[in-house]
């Protein structure tokens, strides 16, 4: 029977909901944050094969403490291999190789477009933002993409101000017409408030489930496009309370999670 936890934060919820996704054996790219935390509470729970592979060259690291940037030394002792950008986007990724790609964007829209260049106008806009690093080669060649974003009208949009990393663009059929690889996209989106996944007929994100303290009605109405909702919409699953214990005794005692409460995923 399993136990869930009761006293978890939203953001232990989230990198919980992260790492449900990945599999045994899976190859995942992973940053800071959320994604490096997803991957690693798989490793140590149900993933144990899964490989995660950092945007600087790092492979299969095994760090001692939670990193703090894709160039973190706590990623480089017990790696199995210490490269560069070019083998992990032309060696892993170009090739094929890659099965997950975790993400995050400042603009989220219904295909799973994302947002990292400019809010507004690109000649004249309102925001700049950092941009895309390796975000675009890794939501166009991984075989499928996890996306973390905040839940509210200005972080989701029914169309992005500007695409530097595509999903499914404007629709079904428009990655296989630009020349990405078939079979590849966004597979959910995880907010604060619920799971949204990718309908393979519209290409259309839609609610899943919402989290405990949250409804359908509320998600719905939070949401910037006509949101379908599953005919099987549910509450996500909680965490559990080994997943909790992985978390703040083995991944992150110093409990560097919470600073996600401060940035609003709550």
């Amino acid at each position: 029977m399993t136990t869930y936890a009761t006293d978890y934060i939203k953001p232990e919820l989230m990198a919980c909901c992260g790492s449900r996704e990945i599999k045994d054996n899976d190859l995942v790219i992973v940053g800071t944050g959320f994604p490096t935390m997803s991957a690693n509470i798989a490793k140590h729970h149900h993933a144990p094969n899964a490989i995660m592979m950092q945007e600087s060259g790092v492979i299969d690291a095994q760090p001692g403490r939670t990193a703090l940037s894709v160039g973190d030394p706590c990623l480089n002792p017990g790696a199995a291999m210490i490269g560069g950008l070019v083998e992990i986007m032309g060696m892993f990724l170009q090739a094929g190789h890659v099965d997950v790609g975790f993400l995050s964007g400042s603009q989220v829209d219904k295909y799973g477009n994302i947002n990292t260049t400019v809010i507004g106008d690109y000649e004249n806009p309102t925001s700049r933002l950092p941009g895309s690093g390796g975000a675009n080669p890794i939501g166009s060649m991984a075989r499928k993409t996890l996306i973390i974003a905040l839940h509210d009208k200005r972080r989701l949009a029914e169309k992005v101000d500007f695409i530097t990393t595509p999903g499914y663009l404007d629709g079904p059929g428009a990655r296989e017409k630009w020349g990405l690889p078939a079979n590849t996209g966004p597979e959910v989106l995880i907010t604060n408030k619920a799971v949204l996944r990718f309908d393979p007929e519209t290409c259309e994100a839609y609610l899943a489930s919402f989290h405990p303290g949250h409804t359908a009605d509320e998600i719905v109405e939070a949401t910037p496009w006509d949101l379908k909702v599953a005919a099987d919409v549910h509450e996500t699953e909680p965490p559990t309370v080994e997943e909790i214990r992985i978390i703040r005794e083995v991944l992150d005692p110093a409990r560097m999670i919470s600073v996600y409460e401060k940035k609003g995923y709550v």
